[in-house]
């Protein structure tokens, strides 16, 4: 069931934006939404019923212009998207993801995660992960892995907190969604290869993140951040051309009606085109694929307060639009 925050206010930026729709008696399907909430068929407007948005995404270059057009034609016919489900805007070949990426966040995850036997004032350990952060700027080395595309939810649905799940946690990040395949590129030219973005909320289980096992090995992320639904993207992909400052942006999260995450992209350590040019550098991006850029504080560890049966998400990024998802507990 969706779960559509109602507000007169535009539901995004610019003149309109991609999204996946579905209703009981039609399959899902590619759709040009605009910021009054209506929506047009693309498969029907560009005459390929087996169209997805991925395949929009494949030839960015063209299809933008043609996007641009179909807009602006106010003779189309166009239904309330309020009659409609929306799922995730994209099924990405590739999920790339952030970590340690928001200066402030770091520092309260540094504090947080205390080191058995330091007994150091919060201060003084403040201060060293404040010098960490600084270190890793001047090194120009962000912290990029891999994410499943499984794990994706859509932005109105009911997202299932496993019972192994001892500390599921928020995360909300700004996703990047690239629309030319980009490999090697640099920060110069990576703004060229973004077709635009969306909201993510990449949660995670604290406690898995690290290998207690085997703590040599470091982090576990298949473990703690790619459980079904963990990862609710959309609402729809706002044109990059829409965004016109991507590193000031506000990313707000309320639990249960209260703000727990809010912080301009501007606390990036490193900025959207830094980390789509680091990402390239190894992986060949592809169009459609998602990359996340790091959530900011004020995550559950900080407040103390982990997710539960029942609690409800509220998520927003500026132009980019909400998403609402209530957690629901695993059946035993």
């Amino acid at each position: 069931m969706s779960v559509k925050p109602e507000s007169a206010s535009p539901l995004f930026a610019g003149p309109f934006a991609l999204a996946t729709l579905s209703a009981p008696d039609r399959p899902r399907f590619p759709a040009l939404v605009t910021p009054d909430g209506l929506v047009l068929d693309l498969r029907s407007a560009f005459g390929d019923e087996r169209l997805t948005v991925l395949d929009l995404l494949e030839d960015w270059p063209t299809t933008l212009p043609r996007l641009h057009a179909l807009a602006a034609d106010t003779g189309l016919g166009r239904t309330p998207l309020a009659d409609l489900h929306v799922h995730a805007p994209v099924e990405p070949r590739q999920v790339l993801q952030s970590g340690a990426n928001y200066r402030q966040h770091v520092i309260d995850l540094h504090v947080a995660h205390r080191a058995p036997g330091d007994d150091r004032p919060e201060a003084e350990r403040r201060a060293e992960a404040a010098e960490i952060m600084d270190r890793r700027a001047a090194e120009d080395l962000p912290y990029v892995f891999i994410g499943l595309p499984s794990a994706i939810t859509g932005p109105y649905d009911d997202v299932v907190l496993p019972a192994w799940a001892e500390q599921p946690d928020w995360e909300l990040e700004l996703a990047v969604v690239i629309g030319r395949a980009a490999h090697r590129v640099s920060v110069e030219e990576a703004p060229a290869y973004i077709a635009g973005y969306t909201i993510a909320n990449d949660l995670t289980d604290r406690a898995t993140v690290f290998r207690r096992d085997m703590p040599q090995i470091g982090t576990d992320w298949l473990r703690s951040k790619n459980a079904p639904g963990f990862t609710p993207l959309g609402p729809w992909i706002v044109p990059a051309e829409s965004i016109a400052t991507p590193d000031d942006l506000r990313v707000t999260l309320k639990l249960n009606g209260e703000t727990m995450q809010d912080e301009s992209t501007k606390d990036m350590i490193f900025k959207v085109a830094r980390m789509v040019s680091y990402a390239s550098r190894t992986a060949r991006l592809l169009p459609g694929d998602l990359v996340l850029t790091g959530s900011p504080a004020g995550n559950g560890m900080h407040w103390g307060r982990l997710l539960r049966d029942g609690d409800v998400m509220d998520g927003a990024i500026t132009g980019l639009g909400t998403q609402r998802t209530r957690c629901v507990a695993e059946a035993s």
